[in-house]
């Protein structure tokens, strides 16, 4: 496995090799996030993990670039994880169509976690409701032979 980590704080460059490294995981560290998409052109990580805020370009920029490209036919889609700094950070997380974010300070087993879900093509989102948790607070769909309303009924007039 071959993951980018865009950041320019070493004690996440830490963090995240120590978390994540192993005889078969190599890491390629960005520590300008204007070059990233030239080393995604280079080599396509299984996974680009984006700190939110690096130099002059961080997290949420790198992503919507890469999105932009893979839009255009010129990348290929590179699933990303970007790490927040705080909880009010959702907020644009989920304006950047990355695959899932953690929160800040990260541990081990977060960070294995959200790589295996993503890497396996799924998400992994600190911070909002599970899909399962937002349906369960939706009205269900009427199942079949289930009467939901008549065209009988008369409508309600103001008077």
């Amino acid at each position: 496995m071959h993951i980018l980590l865009a950041t320019d704080a070493d004690w996440i460059v830490d963090e995240v090799t120590a978390a994540l490294g192993g005889p078969d995981t190599t890491f390629t560290v960005c520590r300008e996030g204007r070059v990233v998409a030239d080393v995604v052109a280079n080599r396509v990580p299984d996974l680009a993990i984006l700190d939110l805020q690096v130099g002059s370009m961080g997290g949420m920029a790198i992503t919507m670039a890469l999105r932009l490209d893979e839009s255009s036919g010129n990348a290929p889609h590179v699933p990303v994880l970007m790490l927040l700094d705080r909880r009010a950070d959702l907020f644009l997380a989920q304006r950047s169509d990355a695959d899932g974010w953690l929160v800040k300070p990260l541990d081990a087993l977060r960070l294995r976690r959200a790589l295996m879900a993503i890497t396996q093509g799924g998400s992994y989102f600190e911070g909002v409701p599970e899909p399962s948790a937002a349906a369960a607070a939706t009205p269900a769909q009427p199942t079949e032979g289930e009467v939901t309303g008549s065209s009988e009924e008369e409508p309600a007039t103001a008077g």
